[in-house]
């Protein structure tokens, strides 16, 4: 039997076709080869059109089941992981009313930060552990203010996953877990809160039907099961926004488990037992995938928009003859430090962490007689890194001690330089597993639908491919570029 994972992210849609008593992925690849364009109409606007996520999904299953020769009569279940915070409206057809408004588009942080203080610190931050931000509901709300022709034609609102389960399954539902990501959740009252709802003027109504995390949550349709090559009624049964779905992706459900993720944003995600935030809201606190009222889980997620995407700029800009691995390569013949080149990597939209400042990226005290491609490609990293470290020391005044990190040996975690800065600037222990969103995905779908009888039979044969610790002797040479690197982003914060 086999289980689908998909995971919609905003530079590819990601498969992995699950063995599910085997544990391991038959196939899994992902499509299109380029990153998707994420289109940009002003300045801190980042939209993509969902119909477009759907055909991708659409050809990537066909060529994956082709080329796998899988009997599809034996693909029992399908998941779904997805990018966050994003808005897609529909009416009452079901037609996709506008592009959607992605998570690292930043409209909406004014409307979020006078909410914030409107609605009252004390309320947002005990009851939906956030500040309204520029999340999904304060989205919804620039859409009612600036189209309204668009927004009184909206029948439902939807996350990006949400919407995808929709063109599956024909039905519109979502998670506690999605909800807390737009920030409609009340943790205290355990229920949609009444209080945004009131603020913005949004009805109910507008808000899809809750399904738990893990569940039998629709079937596939015969059209749908037609254009992907599938059988019809297979049980669509787990949804997760794609970072609380990358930790459970690396088995983080407990209190005190760390993941983390290097890919167009980078993320470290921490899960604790108590409604606790930051009073800065620097960080923010969703419900995990196992989040329930008998069982508390809270998700501490602290996200970096200009990671990975600073990286695939400069191979865009200054490298497109060179493969990322090359070019790590090359990186690797500089000192730490790169010779006093700089790069503060928050180039993607306002940074939470930042308390929603856009601040920039900035390359600082180039050299045109010294520095060379290969600093560029060092400094990159190493800016990186130094974000990580820094969002950290926010997740450590909130009392979370970070001693192991897991991620999948992907993206930035592919790379030596990335990974070794993070390790000594940390001096936590880095474990590198072998899964991604996708797979993750499958696996929860395959619980969801009662194919595992528990989450650790889920996990029996989750494989960790490598370890990396600090290493003192590095570690001061690291500490000092970091400090370095901290001077010079006072001057931008």
């Amino acid at each position: 039997m086999y289980s689908i994972g998909y995971d919609i992210g905003s530079s590819s849609i990601k498969c992995s076709i699950l063995d599910i008593e085997k544990g391991k992925p038959v196939i899994q690849g992902f499509y299109p080869e380029e990153e998707m364009k994420i289109d940009s109409p002003k300045p801190g606007w980042a939209e993509q059109n969902p119909e477009t996520w759907w055909e991708y999904v659409k050809i990537l299953t066909r060529q994956l089941l082709q080329k796998s020769n899988i009997d599809v009569q034996q693909i029992k279940s399908i998941g779904i992981s997805y990018q966050m915070h994003g808005l897609v409206v529909v009416d009452k057809n079901y037609k996709v009313l506008r592009p959607s408004i992605i998570w690292c588009d930043s409209r909406a942080v004014e409307i979020g930060n006078n909410a914030f203080e409107k609605i009252g610190s004390e309320y947002c931050l005990n009851n939906l552990l956030n500040s309204p931000g520029n999340f999904t509901a304060s989205k919804l709300r620039w859409v009612k203010e600036n189209e309204p022709d668009i927004f009184n034609k909206i029948h439902k609102i939807m996350l990006p996953g949400d919407f995808i389960a929709m063109k599956l399954t024909g039905e519109i539902n979502t998670t506690i877990s999605g909800l807390s990501e737009g920030i409609f959740w009340d943790f205290r009252s355990n229920s949609i809160s009444k209080n945004i709802l009131d603020y913005y003027e949004f009805d109910e109504s507008i808000l899809p039907d809750i399904v738990p995390t893990f569940s039998v949550q629709g079937y596939l349709t015969k059209s749908a099961a037609e254009e992907l090559g599938l059988k019809e009624g297979v049980v669509v049964s787990y949804r997760a926004g794609d970072q609380p779905n990358n930790a459970f992706s690396l088995n983080v459900l407990n209190p005190g488990e760390v993941a983390a993720t290097a890919g167009t944003s980078g993320v470290v995600y921490a899960v604790i037992d108590k409604l606790n935030y930051d009073k800065k809201s620097r960080v923010n606190q969703f419900a995990h995938v196992n989040h329930s009222n008998e069982q508390t889980r809270i998700g501490v997620l602290l996200c970096i928009n200009g990671t990975g995407i600073l990286n695939s700029f400069i191979r865009k800009n200054m490298a497109s003859d060179l493969s990322y691995n090359e070019m790590n390569n090359l990186a690797q013949n500089i000192e730490i430090g790169c010779d006093g080149l700089s790069i503060l990597p928050f180039g993607n939209g306002a940074e939470r962490m930042f308390e929603n400042k856009n601040i920039g990226s900035h390359f600082l005290n180039i050299d045109f007689n010294r520095h060379t491609k290969a600093h560029f490609f060092r400094a990159v990293q190493e800016g990186i890194a130094f974000s990580f470290k820094y969002g950290i020391e926010i997740i450590n005044e909130m009392g979370l001690d970070i001693n192991v990190i897991r991620a999948g040996n992907s993206n930035l975690f592919l790379s030596p330089i990335f990974r070794e800065t993070l390790a000594n600037l940390t001096q936590a222990t880095i474990e590198l597993y072998d899964t991604d969103g996708a797979q993750g995905a499958a696996r929860g779908a395959a619980y969801g639908a009662k194919l595992y009888n528990s989450l650790n039979d889920a996990f029996k044969n989750l494989e960790k491919i490598k370890i990396i610790n600090h290493n003192p002797e590095l570690s001061e040479k690291t500490f000092i570029a970091y400090n370095k690197w901290l001077e010079l982003l006072k001057k931008f914060n």
